[in-house]
């Protein structure tokens, strides 16, 4: 006959809580839940051999988990640390391949432009640092420090000697803020740009529409129905879109949009509408700020500096266009695009807020000095 446990489990109320959210968890470990439903039974004054019956372990187990409770609560059901399988290779090792995914392949005399996990396992061994290692075993320590040499991304040095001013000016305007001094609530921001080359494909094929366990299917073969342009001028702090569409990008299409935009309300009667735009052949230079000065007095045209559409929130808006409206594309024509994009114009503005940008002028600021840091020295002494 099998004889009680000496250990009687008793739970306050926190604990009961806590033990029977973890007993009927779906997502946490197996073995927390077991453990969670050993102590639970185990406070109803079951006995240990029975407790092992209806959970599915063996009686030593159901034993060493109620005493553990009993003596630690409930930290007492975590695994207790372990020293593990001894290391097989040093941090030398280790912190050497680490090493060397941070430098380019060139470096080491490597024809290849870039690294992978079997590349760097080979050059170790190559360089001595080890007999033999896995590529997975690369994998595995590049990843504990979130380094992925087989990864890039583009990016571009300044070349505006104005660049901090001007993109500061800009991310000020975004903050309701100009010369250091606030907007007013009759004055606006609009962010404006053009999305050219918008084509319009005519899928050979119809689309299969996606189905239990099969996403949507498109067909890889189109007919070209041409290209428009879609100009878009977007209220930063109203969270509003207005745009056209147009055959093709230049200085009259904008300037229809300025039209559309400055004769609508509440930027008809405000005190100043500040346009924000990049370097375009449609809307750069003084001339730009001449002309819509001379067509709306109360309009004011703010460049960007070269290379920094990126700080535009147009193209955000844009991106949403590509992503919901645009891709995949099958339109039977371009009247059908540029149906879809005005379309499109009113669903946004239903339910648009006001993005959440956080880049100020400090982060830029931040950002050119370490861009500074990595400028060539050669371009330096230039300088």
């Amino acid at each position: 006959m099998s004889r009680r446990s000496p250990f009687e489990v008793r739970l306050s109320v926190e604990d009961r809580t806590r033990l029977e959210e973890r007993a009927s968890s779906r997502s946490l470990p197996h073995a927390q839940v077991v453990r969670a439903r050993i102590v639970l039974l185990g406070s109803e004054g079951a006995r240990n051999v029975d407790i092992a019956r209806q959970v599915g372990v063996c009686v030593d187990a159901a034993s060493k988990w109620r005493k553990r409770f009993c003596q630690q609560g409930i930290v007492g059901l975590k695994d207790r640390p372990r020293c593990g399988r001894p290391r097989v290779f040093g941090s030398e090792v280790v912190a050497g391949i680490k090493a060397m995914a941070c430098e380019p392949p060139e470096g080491r005399e490597v024809p290849l432009s870039r690294w992978s996990s079997l590349e760097l396992a080979s050059q170790a061994v190559v360089e001595g640092l080890v007999e033999a290692i896995s590529s997975s075993t690369v994998r595995r320590w590049l990843h504990g420090d979130a380094i992925k040499p087989w990864r890039y991304r583009s990016w571009i040095f300044p070349r505006d000697p104005d660049f901090a001013a001007k993109a500061a000016r800009v991310l000020d305007l975004y903050a309701r803020v100009l010369d250091g001094v606030p907007l007013g609530p009759d004055d606006y921001v609009i962010s404006a740009d053009e999305k050219s080359q918008l084509q319009a494909l005519a899928r050979c094929h119809p689309d299969l529409p996606p189905g239990a366990g099969r996403p949507r299917r498109v067909e890889f073969e189109y007919k070209r129905g041409g290209t428009l342009a879609y100009m878009g001028a977007y209220d930063v702090h109203g969270a509003r879109l207005i745009g056209s569409v147009a055959e093709k990008t230049g200085i009259a299409p904008f300037m229809a949009l300025v039209e559309r935009v400055m004769t609508l309300e509440p930027y008809a009667s405000a005190r100043n509408v500040y346009w924000i735009v990049d370097n375009g052949s449609s809307h750069n230079g003084q001339r730009s700020i001449d002309r819509m000065a001379a067509s709306w007095p109360n309009a004011r045209l703010i460049h960007l500096p070269v290379h920094a559409s990126w700080l535009n929130q147009i193209e955000v808006v844009f991106s949403v266009i590509q992503r919901k409206v645009v891709k995949p594309a099958d339109f039977a024509d371009l009247a059908a695009l540029a149906d879809r994009l005005e379309r499109f114009e009113d669903r946004y503005n239903a339910t648009a807020r006001p993005f959440d940008w956080r880049f100020t002028s400090g982060d830029l600021a931040a950002m050119l000095e370490r861009l500074e840091a990595h400028r060539p020295r050669e371009v330096l002494l230039a300088a």
